[in-house]
């Protein structure tokens, strides 16, 4: 989806597409029989707007042209638009909410919420009369003389935000060390006002909906320091599951998963994560992923990076690990067909294989590409050679249907499996991801080790052939830029002699 998208904008992509297909554009018309089959080609010149706005529909995910309304009419009504955050407010109470909380934007940190604590001790009273800096600020006496002054103000939007005051609250995190009496108390008072425990945004108006639990639980892909969790989120959270917020929260999934802590997981199973219909998230957005889909998302991810805790966790509280992976998905999770155990044993995770098996998973049978790669990511030389000497074709095969395997390995695998690649011919200068185990030309391995401050490994790949200056494909920069980025002092140190220096006029 495009960020804050709006009808007007998907109406233009339907006449443009109409507009093509009655030209005959032939990208047009792979479109079309891609997602609109029953319009035959001779049916090109009379080829109507009602159909190109199914297909534009159905290319964003939705089933038909009126689903994508409806979900438009949801953001209007739910969308939270990141541009309201960006500037600094006219007033101490709206700045010091702006600064207090929880964005989700690359301004998160504590820097801001240091801004926010000055603020707060040079204007103590900014919390008097806004109900919205007093929640944030975790004010009872406040927050209970403004609900009874103006209960409505519960349901209230307000703030640099445009969110309610429960919201501000929970994505409160410029006082690590505010009371957990203070907190409970202001939560409590807004839910007994009636507050709603399934709030939620749109964050510009994307489909996942960011809920209280999500700013509960915190985390990201800015890490934890940046967007950490609640200080008291395990009491906070109760509270609001108690309180019946619907603990199948997609977002809190996607943010947690990245790292190996599973007390989100296990709060919310107590709470029932995995049954339910999905809440009224999911009945305001019907092609969110259900329950049980949301957790064979995180089965897969686990079982991909090394979680075996969680995968034990997952399949102890009855999640599928005995299907395919089918169906849409994102990158990240394809339905490519391979079961959980056939993605262990290819990433030559035989820990979380064997558990699987143990539980009863079906054994992989024999598969010369998954299982040569399966080897080389046990550094097991002895099972290569077998392979290769029984299946001559199996390296040419392997290299072509995972060019960029080194990418994944040099994030994931030990230096004797990059090495082991490299001798088997997989090019230490591919283009690949190294946070999921797919083909997309991204970045290259030397990125990876730059990124970690690997020196050991840096070393071997530079030593293998690894070229410092090429430059990733998302953000323009080379392996050095990587480490610097990522204050990596020893992996700066090592690229910096061997990067060719910027051309006149590019930054540093």
């Amino acid at each position: 989806m495009p960020d804050r998208p709006h009808l007007d904008g998907f109406r233009r992509q339907a006449r443009t597409l109409q507009r093509a297909v009655r030209a005959g554009d032939p990208d047009a018309a792979a479109r079309v029989a891609r997602h609109h089959p029953g319009v035959l080609p001779d049916q090109a010149g009379g080829f109507r707007l009602s159909a190109a706005q199914l297909v534009v529909a159905r290319e964003y995910g939705f089933a038909s042209w009126p689903r994508l309304v409806r979900y438009l009419d949801t953001v209007a009504e739910h969308g939270w638009d990141t541009k309201l955050g960006a500037a600094p407010a006219a007033g101490p109470a709206e700045e010091f909410c702006r600064l207090a909380c929880l964005t989700y934007s690359r301004e998160d940190g504590p820097e801001r919420w240091a801004q926010a604590r000055r603020l707060l001790a040079e204007r103590p009273d900014l919390t008097t009369r806004d109900i919205w800096a007093a929640a944030a600020a975790a004010r009872p006496d406040d927050v209970g003389r403004l609900l009874a002054e103006q209960p409505r103000r519960v349901a209230e939007r307000g703030g640099p935000f445009r969110w309610r005051p429960l919201f501000y609250l929970v994505y409160s995190r410029f006082d690590q060390g505010v009371s957990a009496e203070r907190v409970l108390t202001v939560a409590r008072q807004l839910l007994d006002a009636g507050a709603d425990p399934d709030e939620g945004y749109l964050f510009d108006g994307l489909p996942s909906p960011f809920t209280l639990l999500t700013g509960v639980f915190g985390h990201g892909e800015l890490g934890r320091r940046r967007q950490p969790r609640h200080p008291h989120w395990r009491a906070l959270g109760r509270l609001l599951l108690e309180a019946g917020a619907d603990p199948n929260d997609a977002q809190t999934l996607y943010n947690r998963m990245f790292e190996p802590d599973d007390s989100h997981l296990e709060l919310l199973f107590d709470h029932g994560l995995g049954t339910g219909d999905g809440g009224p998230w999911k009945t305001r957005i019907t092609e969110l992923d259900k329950p049980a889909q949301m957790l064979r998302t995180q089965l897969r991810w686990a079982v991909e990076h090394h979680q075996p805790a969680r995968v034990r966790l997952l399949v102890e509280h009855g999640v599928d690990f005995h299907s395919p992976f089918e169906g849409d998905g994102p990158a990240w999770s394809p339905g490519d067909g391979q079961t959980p155990v056939e993605l262990a044993r290819l990433n030559g995770d035989m820990e979380i294989a064997d558990y699987l098996v143990t539980q009863g998973a079906t054994p992989p049978g024999p598969d010369p590409v998954r299982d040569l790669i399966a080897a080389a990511f046990s550094a097991d030389r002895s099972t290569l050679d077998l392979l290769r000497a029984e299946h001559p074709d199996v390296v040419a095969e392997a290299r072509r249907s995972r060019p960029g395997l080194i990418v994944w390995a040099a994030a994931h695998a030990s230096i004797e499996t990059v090495t082991l690649l490299a001798e088997l011919g997989f090019d230490v200068n591919a283009y690949g991801r190294g946070d999921a185990p797919v083909e997309q030309a991204w970045e290259t391995a030397l990125h990876h080790s730059a990124m970690a401050g690997d020196v050991e490994l840096t070393r071997r790949l530079l030593d293998l052939g690894a070229d410092p200056d090429l430059r990733d494909q998302r953000f323009d920069a080379t392996p050095l830029d990587w480490a610097r980025h990522f204050h990596q002092l020893s992996t700066t140190d090592l690229l910096g002699p061997l990067t060719a220096p910027p051309a006149s006029g590019e930054p540093v």
